[in-house]
């Protein structure tokens, strides 16, 4: 495989921020009351939106020979590992929400 053949996606990665902001929205400011739909929905979004950044790791590291020097010595390999970062804290942070949700007792 040629060095030009994998590239970051980015779009995808910012993409990936706005279902996430929008379930975290949902589920604080319009909780429907059904705990268990809403926490469902909330692992399940939240491990999709992990498993991008995680698999973008395993490729840093097992695809590429030497990438991860290579994404570390410019700022543009930098920003990409912290975008990467970013949208795996929010993918946690949906995960902890659907996981809070699915486990609420309801009133």
């Amino acid at each position: 495989m040629s060095p030009d053949t994998y590239r970051p996606n980015t779009v995808r990665m910012w993409v990936l921020l706005v279902p996430a902001i929008a379930y975290l929205a949902w589920v604080v400011y319009l909780p429907t009351g059904v705990t268990l739909f809403d926490g469902s929905v909330g692992v399940i979004l939240g491990l999709y939106i992990c498993s991008h950044p995680a698999a973008n790791g395993i490729d840093l590291f097992f695809l590429q020979r030497s990438g991860f020097r290579r994404m570390v010595s410019g700022w543009g390999g930098i920003g990409w590992l912290m975008l990467n970062a970013l949208v795996m804290f929010v993918g946690w942070v949906v995960i902890v929400f659907g996981a809070a949700r699915f486990t609420a007792t309801t009133v």
